[in-house]
Parts: structure tokens; C-alpha cells; sequence
């Protein structure tokens, strides 16, 4: 155990990368509801992952394992509802997440590369094998550090903490000194509506919305680090609601910053990179250089995300199948003599990524519906012990609280994050454009749904025998 709590915090800050994130899906808010979805959207789906956050964290005070939902999913369902199987599709759901949110980080870090290749070479032609080549190079660079610079931690960490803020300062400044400014009235009050084919603006509103909630999320990666963090049931639970705090108040001045120094939204909407960020900064500075800049400000602190995520998902992984949940289980939970590390789960994770990322030499659009599973999935993962927990607190049935304990608040806390769940879970699998074809569809609801039935299979013929819901909290 040698990660104290500043790395802690600084691990729930990059692994969430808010900020960074709105300049990356801008122009999906932009399309839905424009800046009135973009700024009060941000603010209620902080609120949300804010009662999310305090809720798995009192969880964790309790009890900080790295498998963390579907270890309390089976913790807390009740005996008649077959734990193990609960367990088992929780943690299904929970892994394929979280190596979704890897390939999505990797592909997100390559395209804009490729992005400001283009914007500094005209003469460059940019195909989709080259984003799935520099994917693989930024999936490679993860897997060498998370082998060979394990220790390397915490340092990381810290500096992907101190450049999240530095940087969000030096973009801010830029913006706020060279860019053309808006009106106030355009920012709080002015919506974009009939720009994506839905003709209700509420629908249009709320998947705007879906910029927000879908960034904001991720914090339960410091869960995945309980065994190697010093005094767990207290710093699991800060970081990660420190890491939901900072990062909503960073992402709300960005976003401020961004539609008050937008220039012309349309031109950036209609980027030739594909980001509209990048139009936005070549309005606001003049120059190339100066969005060349400004877009790396995203990218560098996107690359620290993931080495962090990367760390998370191999020890969730390696958790998953040390406790039989996995095919072929004491393969993937096999620990490196050596280098004490879960070689193999780390193995298994830059693998299905490598895959994952041969789908944008076909479809980006097919890429994406993959990695819109990752949303998904991770609030289903939050829905379900959250729901449990607080069924067991309605019934009267209180665990010994840790020492995050959210007291006499707690009830409506886990109401309200439940409530929130189930919101951003309808309007996650709906499609962002209309007429609805094959090119924009939607694919995350089959897609989770394929995920299930594979969960489902495996139940049935080995996982019924094979997985043993662990239910000591102690066992770690």
C-alpha cells in the first residue's frame, strides 16, 4: 500500500479528465439543446454523479475491494435473489465497461493527433487505419509504463493532477484574452434546436445532456486501487468525491470560456477536423500554432488518463477473475512473480482494445457504439448496488458504517442518485442524429444487450459452478 491520499486525489482527477472531455464531445451539446444543455446540463449532472460518488463511497468506507460493485452487488442482494448470478453479470457489465472506456481514451488521444496532423500539414490525407495505428501506439506506451513503471504511480499521478489544473488555467487565459466574446444572454439563455432531426426540444435537451453525464463519470476507477491505497476506507471515498468536486467546477469554467470565446458556433460545428474545440481555437488565436498548443493542452492530460485507467481496469479485471468470474480464471489471475503485477488480466485488456480499435478501419461510427457501451454500462454498474444498498437501509437493516459515513442524509442521497441513474440510462442508448441510419445508429442498447446474453451463456454453462459470490469483506 504506497498510494497516499494526493495521489489518490489526483488519480480522481485525471481519471476523469471532465474538462478535457467537454472540448472532446462539444459538438454532440452543440447539436442538442446548444449552451443552455451544455451549461445547465453540467450542472445538474454534477449534482447526479456528486450523489453517485458519496454513495459508492460510503460503500467503500465499509468495505474498499477492488472487485467494488459486483462484490457489493452480491454483498447486499438479498439471499432469495441468487447472489452469485447478480454478482456475476455485475461484474460482466462492470469489466467490459471499463476496457470500453480504454479503447474510447486511446481512439480519442490518436483521432485528435491525426486532427492536428491535418490542420498542420495540408497536404496530409487522413485515412481511419491511421487513427487505429497511432491507437496502437498510445495502447502500447500504456502497457509498457503500467509493466515496467508500476512504482512510477503516484509520480504520474501528481503530475497528471498539477498539468489538469495548469493546463485548464493556461487555456482559459488564452481564450479569455484572444478570442471574441460572446454575450451573456447567448450562453445562459440561448438553445440550438432542430439541428439533429429531433423535432421535440426536450428530447433534443436532455441528449445534449448526455455531454455532461457521460463525462462525469469514472470516479470508481480509485476503487480498483483499494489494495494498494494507504488507509482505504477513508481516502478511497475523499478522492473520489474530491475527484467529481474539481472536476464539474473545472468542466463549468471551461465550458463558460468556451461559449463565451466561441466565434461563429456553425464554423465549429463544421470543423474539418471533426472537433469543433479545434475550430475554436484557430478562431480565437489566428494561428496554428496557437491551436496546435491549445488542443495538446487536451491531449497530454488525455494520455495521463490513460495510464490511470489502464491501472484501474487491469486490477479490476485481475480482481474479477481471482474470484473465478472470468473463463479461464487462474490463467488471468495469475500474478508476476517479479514484477508483481497482473500481467496477464493487463494483457488480456491491451488485447480487446487492440481489437476494438480494428473496428474504426470499417465504421467509426461502429467504434463509437462500442464505447457508448462504456457510459452505459458504468451506471448500470452504479444503479445496481447502489439500489440494493439502499433497499437493505429501508428495510432497517444498516450496516456497521466506516468512517465516511453520509448519516442522516443518506436515504435521500441514494434516492436521488438512483433517480439520476435511471435517467441518464433512458436517454444513454437513444441516437444523437435523425433519420436514423445505419451510419448513426445507436448500436450501445444491442450492444449491452449482446454483452448480457454472453453473461448469460457463461452463467449458465460453468458460471453457476465456477463463481462464488464473495461475501467477506474482509477477503481481499
Amino acid at each position: 500500500r504506497y498510494i497516499s491520499l494526493k495521489p489518490a486525489v489526483a488519480f480522481g482527477l485525471t481519471v476523469l479528465s471532465t474538462w478535457e472531455g467537454i472540448g472532446i464531445t462539444l459538438g454532440a451539446g452543440l447539436l442538442n439543446g446548444g449552451p443552455t444543455a451544455l451549461v445547465w446540463g453540467l450542472i445538474l449532472a454534477s449534482i447526479g454523479s456528486a450523489s453517485i460518488a458519496l454513495s459508492l463511497g460510503e460503500m467503500a468506507s465499509i468495505t474498499p475491494v477492488v472487485g467494488a460493485q459486483y462484490r457489493w452487488t452480491g454483498l447486499y442482494a438479498p439471499r432469495i435473489m441468487t447472489p452469485a448470478f447478480w454478482s456475476l453479470i455485475q461484474g460482466w457489465l462492470t469489466t467490459f465497461a471499463w476496457i470500453a472506456l480504454c479503447a474510447s481514451g486511446s481512439y480519442v488521444c490518436s483521432a485528435m493527433t491525426v486532427g492536428l496532423i491535418g490542420i498542420n500539414n495540408a497536404s496530409y490525407v487522413p485515412h481511419l487505419w491511421h487513427v487505429t495505428l497511432m491507437m496502437w501506439a498510445y495502447l502500447a506506451v500504456c502497457v509498457i509504463l503500467n509493466i515496467y513503471a508500476r512504482k512510477l504511480l503516484v509520480i504520474i499521478e501528481m503530475f497528471g493532477g498539477i498539468i489538469h489544473v495548469a493546463f485548464f488555467v493556461a487555456t482559459v487565459v488564452t481564450l479569455a484574452v484572444m478570442g471574441p466574446r460572446s454575450s451573456a444572454d447567448f450562453v445562459f439563455t440561448q438553445s440550438f434546436f432542430g439541428m439533429s432531426g429531433w423535432s421535440n426540444q426536450g428530447v433534443q435537451w436532455c441528449l445534449g445532456l448526455l455531454t455532461s453525464t457521460s463525462l462525469l463519470t469514472g470516479f470508481d476507477g480509485v476503487l480498483h486501487l483499494s489494495n494498494e491505497m494507504k488507509d482505504a476506507p477513508r481516502k478511497v471515498p475523499t478522492s473520489m468525491v474530491l475527484g467529481v468536486l474539481i472536476n464539474a467546477i473545472l468542466a463549468f469554467g471551461f465550458v463558460l470560456t468556451l461559449l463565451f470565446f466561441i466565434g461563429d458556433p456553425m464554423a465549429a460545428l463544421m470543423s474539418p477536423t471533426g472537433y469543433p474545440v479545434i475550430e475554436i481555437y484557430l478562431q480565437a488565436t489566428g494561428s496554428v500554432a496557437g491551436a496546435t498548443v491549445l488542443t495538446s493542452f487536451i491531449i497530454i492530460p488525455a494520455a495521463v488518463c490513460q495510464f490511470s485507467v489502464f491501472a484501474s481496469v487491469t486490477r479490476l479485471v485481475w480482481a474479477f477473475a481471482r474470484d473465478n468470474g472470468l473463463p479461464f480464471s487462474s490463467f488471468f489471475s495469475y500474478v508476476h512473480p517479479t514484477l508483481r503485477m497482473p500481467t496477464r488480466a493487463l494483457g488480456l485488456v491491451a488485447a480487446v482494445c487492440a481489437l476494438i480499435g480494428l473496428i474504426t478501419v470499417g465504421s467509426t461510427s461502429a467504434f463509437f457504439a462500442v464505447i457508448s457501451l462504456g457510459a452505459l454500462a458504468l451506471y448500470i454498474s452504479y444503479l445496481v448496488p447502489v439500489f440494493l444498498f439502499l433497499l437493505r437501509k429501508l428495510q432497517g437493516q444498516h450496516p456497521q458504517y466506516g468512517p465516511f459515513s453520509l448519516g442522516r442524509f443518506g436515504i435521500p442521497i441514494n434516492i436521488f442518485a438512483v433517480c439520476y441513474c435511471i435517467f441518464v440510462i433512458i436517454w444513454l442508448p437513444f441516437p444523437a442524429i435523425l433519420p436514423v441510419t445505419a451510419a448513426n445508429f445507436n448500436y450501445a442498447g444491442p450492444i449491452m444487450f449482446a454483452v448480457i446474453v454472453i453473461a448469460l451463456i457463461d452463467w449458465f454453462v460453468s458460471g453457476r459452478k465456477r463463481f462464488q459470490v464473495p461475501t467477506d469483506p474482509n477477503k481481499e
